[in-house]
């Protein structure tokens, strides 16, 4: 199974992601035994923030994970850049920590830049490591320029991650990003990698992608998952609220591409040849 190091902590490179859960009542048991199967087949990561559903997703995962052993998982969790200051984030992470039922998470992430000082923001993170409620920090949603000064910030060098949008339809940070965070020993964390909406549909139809997973008698997603962590610098969280999906999901880390099958998917979705502004949802 591909894995990757964040922090000191070696992972498998398929996570859960929680975007978009809890929110129904209708589906939130379907939706936590997706989480309990996607950690039975092996994943220990679970993102989450408290910007999804207003914390209705870490209370799902808290839900979810009561009855596990937490030292087994691996918890992501961002703050909002609202909450994001010196006055505010301590409050925001304890209630976090709260709704998830646990006393620290292994990676907190700064979510998006907002007005807060970045400088403000990281010494506060690190206050956060130094009481023991973070194991790391990160960001989220940073291009090249936001990394490059974060770097430049006292305390700025102990970022353990970066998490943004990347799959095979949207691949901009392959053109200065990713290569400049593997030259740094950055983990990446790719976001909605597998597409969302449309974009998923033409994504997981497309006959490149169908014949490369009928080859490893693979679904078009794990293809589309096991080639977003190629790279052994890459976490991919896809979401799901089906178990057997979710199962599916984690498997994927392990399927290894050829490098023919690889130049294929180049061929059919091209690498960025020129700066691309960073793909938000």
């Amino acid at each position: 199974m591909e894995e990757l190091t964040i922090g000191n902590t070696k992972i498998p490179a398929i996570g859960l992601g929680t975007w978009h859960m809890g929110d129904n009542a209708a589906t939130r048991s379907q939706e936590i035994k997706a989480i309990q199967a996607g950690i039975d087949a092996g994943a220990r990561v679970i993102d989450t923030a408290e910007m999804y559903g207003a914390g209705r997703s870490e209370a799902l995962v808290g839900e979810a994970i009561s009855n596990l052993n937490r030292d087994d998982l691996f918890i992501i969790d961002k703050v909002l850049p609202t909450n994001a200051s010196k006055s505010r984030l301590e409050n925001s992470l304890d209630k976090s920590l709260k709704l998830v039922g646990t006393d620290y998470f292994d990676l907190y992430l700064y979510h998006w830049r907002g007005a807060v000082p970045l400088s403000e923001t990281v010494e506060t993170l690190q206050a956060m490591q130094q009481k023991g409620k973070i194991k790391r920090w990160g960001v989220s949603n940073f291009d090249l320029p936001d990394m490059q000064e974060l770097l430049d910030l006292p305390g700025g060098d102990q970022v353990a991650a970066n998490e943004d949008l990347y799959n095979i339809g949207s691949r901009g940070v392959e053109y200065q990003l990713l290569p400049w965070q593997r030259e740094k020993r950055i983990p990446f964390i790719a976001y909605t990698p597998v597409g969302a909406g449309d974009e998923q549909g033409r994504l997981t139809t497309n006959p490149t992608v169908k014949e490369i997973a009928a080859a490893h008698q693979a679904s078009a997603w794990q293809i589309i998952l096991a080639w977003a962590i190629r790279d052994g610098n890459t976490l991919a969280i896809p979401q799901s609220g089906d178990p057997k999906h979710a199962i599916d999901n984690v498997k994927a880390a392990n399927i290894t591409l050829s490098a023919d099958e690889l130049a294929k998917i180049d061929k059919t979705f091209p690498k960025p040849t020129k700066k691309e502004p960073l793909d938000v949802r």
